[in-house]
């Protein structure tokens, strides 16, 4: 754990990564809920910053590699594909939010660096 950050910076870092969530409620929400947290918080909170980064980085990579399997559906292989990759999501979502509540910045596997 982290000692340096505040509980209050900890509760927005997790949040950064819970909020998308938000794609149980309403489309694209995956992205938006990630992005709405950063873009609220990222000048105030540096570690904000560096998670809101991880997490739209992420969200954005999911919907890539889901838009591919989408199209390998033709084949077969996508449907698979899909499950895989929605269970993946949901774990690595869950991970980051808990190691972001303890303080520890942390960095999806399989992530593009899209936003820097």
């Amino acid at each position: 754990m982290n000692l340096s950050l505040s509980k209050e910076e900890r509760m927005w870092g997790m949040l950064c990564h819970l909020s998308a969530f938000a794609f149980f409620f309403f489309p694209m929400g995956h992205i938006v809920g990630p992005l709405v947290v950063w873009l609220i918080k990222k000048d105030e909170i540096p570690f904000v910053n560096e998670q809101g980064k991880e997490s739209l980085n992420f969200q954005i990579s999911i919907t890539i590699y889901s838009i591919i399997s989408a199209i390998l559906i033709i084949v077969l292989i996508g449907i698979p594909l899909l499950v895989v990759i929605g269970l993946f999501s949901f774990i690595m979502v869950i991970i980051a939010s808990v190691k972001a509540n303890e303080g520890e910045s942390y960095l999806y596997p399989l992530n593009m660096r899209v936003i820097k």
